[in-house]
């Protein structure tokens, strides 16, 4: 059985890093796994915690960069396989025998784990998932770009991805406000630093749009979205969906609803999925269109998965809900509110609703 290393990088995790921890030695028990901790200077008990556990603890010198920290594990591992993870990020399942299996069918190949993202929008802990790029071996790959590094061949080939089965619960959007902003002002001193020196990278203007709509600073967020925007980009990409996906809820947001009606002309390129076209019935519904909103919300409950959790279901049918009943179909608003399940705006509207017939 090939070994494995659990690379990670911290600072200041105390309040993650034994959840964290204990969740990676539930799901590895048996398999033969080290797990390497590179901590960029933690000045509270994270060093202190981790030591309880079967973990290599390492110093490195935080120099404002990300994939120099992430490499520095990567070398200080005693194996070649690694697989990377944050603290912020708790294993909810993991198959060791499938990375056994990756590991000796695709060596050459980068593994991409799926994480369940929380963010807070509208007062309530929402969830949208995504996929990255975790899980290699390195001596083909390694980590490159001082913030939102990405792993690249060490050979400058084109890498070729496979999905995993692990999932991990990634927390790192739901903290405080003031925790939030932190981390918002390291990232983007670190993205403007790299926007000058890669102004035409429209992956960096996502970057910062991400970091800004994070913040609820709509107006940042769509001067940068709409920046990265600007150039042909592959609509199958991920980070370009979410691109356009959070340039429409920010003008949204923004009280721009006709400045986003013009997503209609690019419907045919990004209407494949959920998300999307639950997007453009929110932007019909706030342009006073609401039988064409009503179409893309029907179609987004056709669609089986969605990044964003409810983007397929309790999003969609609680806005048809809506609708109904302004329209004055009160029976059909209450059948589709009690479709939305424990969503807490359907449940005030079927409050609202039943104490006016009483």
């Amino acid at each position: 059985m090939t070994p494995i290393s659990i690379c990670v990088i911290s600072k200041n995790e105390e309040k993650h890093i034994e959840t964290f921890l204990a969740h990676i030695v539930e799901h590895t028990q048996g398999y033969p796994i080290e797990i390497v901790l590179a901590d960029t200077g933690s000045t509270d008990a994270t060093k202190e915690i981790a030591a309880r556990f079967p973990v290599r603890i390492l110093d490195f010198v935080w120099i404002h960069d990300f994939s120099a920290a992430r490499n520095f594990s990567i070398e200080q591992a005693s194996n070649d396989w690694v697989l990377i993870l944050d603290c912020d990020e708790y294993i909810e399942s993991l198959d060791m025998e499938a990375l056994q299996h990756f590991i000796h069918e695709y060596p050459k190949h980068i593994g991409r784990i799926k994480r369940k993202n929380h963010y807070e929008l509208n007062g309530q802990d929402s969830i949208y998932t995504d996929e990255t790029e975790r899980f290699f071996n390195r001596k083909y790959f390694h980590y490159e770009a001082i913030i939102h590094e990405q792993v690249r061949a060490l050979d400058g080939s084109e890498c070729q991805y496979i999905s995993l089965p692990c999932l991990v619960d990634h927390c790192g959007y739901a903290g405080t406000q003031e925790e939030l902003m932190a981390k918002a002002e390291r990232n983007n001193e670190l993205l403007l630093k790299m926007l000058k020196d890669s102004p035409d990278d429209p992956y960096l203007y996502f970057q910062l749009g991400q970091s800004y709509n994070i913040l609820h600073d709509d107006e940042k967020a769509c001067y940068y979205y709409g920046k990265g925007l600007e150039y042909d980009l592959d609509p199958a990409l991920e980070y370009v969906q979410l691109m356009v996906n959070g340039y429409g809820y920010a003008l949204l947001h923004l009280g721009r609803y006709e400045e986003a009606l013009l997503f209609e002309n690019i419907y045919t390129e990004f209407a494949f999925t959920a998300d999307f076209v639950c997007l453009m019935g929110l932007i019909y519904l706030r342009n006073g269109l609401p039988l064409q909103a009503m179409q893309e919300f029907l179609k987004a409950t056709s669609f089986e998965t969605a990044s964003v959790e409810g983007a397929n279901t309790f999003i969609p049918t609680f806005n048809m809900g809506c609708i109904n009943e302004v329209m004055g179909n009160i029976d059909v608003a209450i059948t589709l509110y009690k479709k939305c399940g424990s969503f807490q705006p359907a449940l005030d509207r079927l409050a609202a609703l039943k104490e006016d017939k009483a």
